[in-house]
């Protein structure tokens, strides 16, 4: 292994940590600061797609955030955890590592890390741990190491299209 991708697969495995901790640290806020979370959310996605939403009332505005709160959060577990599953491939993978081990290893990785989360959850003033977040986190994790496997296999096909040619 060439010191340059040792080096970089350092990078991702600090970055996946930070991912990790950040996670973790959402997490841990109490219900009441996730609802307040999603919440705020909820009112700058009407601010950007709701056309007139800045002139609804405040209790127009926080009816409409709690009708999207549902999908926010879903939308939040399934994002973070397709970023960790590309950010822990990137940290777990090299090269010459199968297109299937790439997404086996960090898929399982993640999703261990998932799951430990929700019990993490479980301990948390106001949250409860759900296995269908769990599934929710390990089936976004699986959608972005679905896109990274593509990618990796359109380079693969590119290259033995120009000759084997391979530098990294």
């Amino acid at each position: 292994m060439s010191t340059e991708m040792n080096m970089r697969r350092k990078i991702f495995l600090v970055i996946t940590i930070a991912c990790m901790t950040a996670i973790f640290l959402f997490s841990s806020r109490t219900g009441e600061e996730s609802t307040g979370d999603s919440y705020f959310v909820g009112n700058v996605v009407g601010e950007i797609f709701v056309p007139g939403f800045d002139e609804w009332s405040e209790q127009e505005q926080l009816e409409f955030a709690g009708k999207i709160d549902h999908p926010v959060r879903k939308t939040a577990h399934a994002m973070e955890y397709a970023v960790l599953g590309l950010l822990t491939a990137g940290a777990f993978i090299g090269s010459r590592t199968s297109i299937l081990a790439g997404i086996l290893i960090p898929w399982c990785i993640a999703s261990a890390y998932a799951a430990t989360d929700e019990i993490h959850q479980l301990f948390v003033p106001g949250r409860s741990g759900q296995v269908s977040d769990v599934l929710l986190d390990s089936a976004g994790v699986l959608a972005g190491l679905l896109v990274l496997a593509g990618v990796r296999l359109l380079r693969q096909r590119q290259r033995e299209a120009a000759g084997g040619v391979h530098v990294e």
